[in-house]
């Protein structure tokens, strides 16, 4: 056991408890005597000869007591809480030791403890070795710590949004704006205070969607990191309508419209870093429902490398990428990544050399040097209006977001044809149903397979946290299904290991700690285009890719297993057939 900062308990030999609460003016110096004389007569320690003759309050005691091992002392009263720290051990832990987080260090991977009882190994060695973070002890008055303890448990985010709520009743708080639907007020000095706690704390937990979320009793407030939701705070239902409409003021939207669904947007400072904010909003049975989408300003686009592409998936792609026209398509579900993936592309064919152009809803990341076009359908600002209007921009390079409909399918092969890369995204399973369904929205198969260059499928599954990352032994029949699965992709040797993360802290337990993609990538060869002449089912153009060396989804997720990137569960729930 590693402990961080342990008091010195010689440090004060020259001392007792009972001088030092002299010199605190907790007892006078003939009692203190007597204390000592006690102490002697009977081997009792002067501690719990101070406690049963009830000498001086307790608060004074354990403040003499960290003065004599050299540890320091704190009112958690003045102490704000930071709320990584107070997740990081459990309500039901802190009340079995009396003791209450305070600060987390991550830099120095330093928990700071305040404990009714400092010098308790046991307690120090178990949250050691429960959160793999050092502690540093601080004593503090145990009955503000058992006070802290139901308080500030009392949710699962910030205690200032806590502390917002507890400072004042409902009926208290400022009244500033006027609230045309109900002919009263929005209250909004604590409204905006807790807005700003939950979208701070979103930032910091790396937090990519925030929905506000109305029920019969109550408002929940849901998290969605690394693709998972999670609920983190309970409002009550009597600010559910002030909530909502802080929010839409801030976004632009009409506070009096609460019949039908709106958008809207607007930037947030938080203590970290600046943000941008889309915002939509859906009117349930219980009230309007707020889903706030953060999108990063920082952080740079990430390679294809760093997202997770490499073998003949990456060369097949970058080969692509090199043609000076052509179609590529990325495929997948909502929220797999796609638009990430397209922006990689896009910077990599970032150059003073080459003009490129995006039409895109919303624009996530702003890249410098590129023409990028945010879609307004109220003004007639459309993918296939705006595609239309890019070929006479000159480009070399155009990325449309998303084909919906046939008009833009067939725009986009036209400029493909006439000399022009380019890009977009398709709401498909896998790379092989991307054909199918162009064909479907009408396409002419003749068309396709000249301009069709390359498809991409894929998912976004969390990586195992390294800093938790444990080995173990899987039953004999997961190794037997991973085996089928790869094939010759895998050859294992002696006893083959899977990994997983424990959990800690950092990663809030999870054993996860970040993302990754899976990909197929499906290079348009001659045979595959034979197939869509043919209009053949996807499955026949799956089996010629595979055939041809394409490594699909599952392969790719099982690759990543075997390697110890991410998890069997975790591939298994994101790119299950």
């Amino acid at each position: 056991m590693e402990v961080y900062n342990m008091p010195n308990v010689t440090a004060q030999s020259t001392n007792t408890l009972a001088d030092i609460l002299v010199t605190l003016g907790a007892l006078d110096a003939k009692r203190a005597q007597q204390v000592k004389d006690t102490e002697i007569q009977s081997g009792t320690t002067q501690e719990d000869i101070i406690k049963k003759s009830e000498l001086v309050p307790e608060s004074k005691l354990v403040e003499a007591k960290a003065k004599l091992y050299n540890i320091p002392y704190i009112d958690l009263s003045t102490m704000p809480v930071a709320p990584d720290a107070l997740s990081a051990i459990s309500q039901e832990v802190a009340e079995r030791f009396g003791i209450f987080p305070v600060a987390l260090d991550r830099k120095d991977k330093a928990l700071t403890l305040a404990m009714s009882d400092p010098l308790d190994l046991t307690a120090i060695e178990f949250i050691e070795q429960k959160t793999n973070l050092k502690v540093k002890p601080v004593a503090a008055e145990p009955a503000k710590i058992i006070e802290f303890i139901e308080t500030r448990y009392a949710t699962s985010l910030t205690q200032e949004v806590t502390a917002a709520l507890k400072e004042s009743e409902p009926e208290d708080f400022k009244v500033t704006t006027f609230d045309a639907t109900k002919g009263g007020f929005i209250r909004e000095e604590k409204i905006a205070e807790i807005v700003s706690h939950i979208l701070d704390f979103a930032i910091k937990s790396r937090t990519s969607d925030v929905h506000i979320e109305p029920q019969e009793k109550s408002t929940r407030v849901r998290y969605r990191v690394d693709g998972i939701l999670g609920e983190k705070l309970t409002i009550p239902r009597q600010l559910h309508e002030s909530l909502i409409s802080r929010i839409k003021i801030l976004s632009g939207m009409k506070i009096d419209e609460k019949r039908i669904p709106q958008d809207g947007r607007f930037n947030f400072k938080g203590t970290e870093e600046e943000v941008d904010l889309r915002i939509s909003s859906l009117p349930t049975t219980w009230g309007e429902k707020i889903v706030m989408r953060l999108l990063k300003k920082s952080g740079g686009v990430p390679t294809l490398q760093e997202l997770g592409l490499r073998g003949r998936g990456l060369k097949n792609l970058q080969d692509s990428i090199l043609r000076p026209h052509g179609i590529i398509l990325i495929c997948g579900p909502t929220g797999s990544g796609k638009t990430t993936t397209l922006y990689s592309v896009i910077s990599a064919l970032n150059t003073p050399k080459v003009n490129i152009v995006t039409l895109e809803d919303p624009i996530e990341y702003k890249i410098p040097g590129v023409n990028q076009v945010q879609i307004n359908p109220g003004v007639g600002l459309t993918f296939a209006s705006g595609l239309r209007s890019f070929l006479r921009q000159d480009p070399n390079v155009i990325l449309v977001g998303e084909i919906r409909d046939r008009e833009t399918a067939d725009l986009a092969v036209q400029a493909s044809l006439t000399g022009h890369l380019v890009f977009s995204t398709l709401h498909t399973n896998n790379a092989s149903g991307a054909l199918p369904r162009l064909l479907d929205m009408g396409a002419e198969p003749y068309l396709l397979a000249s301009s069709m260059t390359c498809i991409v499928a894929q998912r976004v599954a969390r990586k195992i946290h390294a800093e938790c990352k444990e080995a173990y032994s899987p039953e004999v029949k997961i190794l037997e299904e991973i085996k089928s699965i790869l094939g010759n992709l895998w050859q294992p040797t002696g006893n083959a290991k899977l990994f997983r993360g424990k959990g800690d802290v950092e990663c809030g337990n999870s054993g996860y700690l970040g993302r990754m993609g899976l990909f197929e990538v499906l290079p348009i060869t001659e045979k595959i285009s034979k197939l869509i002449l043919e209009r053949a089912s996807a499955s026949v153009i799956e089996a010629q890719a595979k055939e041809e060396g394409m490594i699909t989804l599952k392969q790719d997720g099982y690759l990543k297993v075997v390697e110890g990137v991410t998890t069997l569960e975790e591939v298994l729930r994101v790119a299950q057939d």
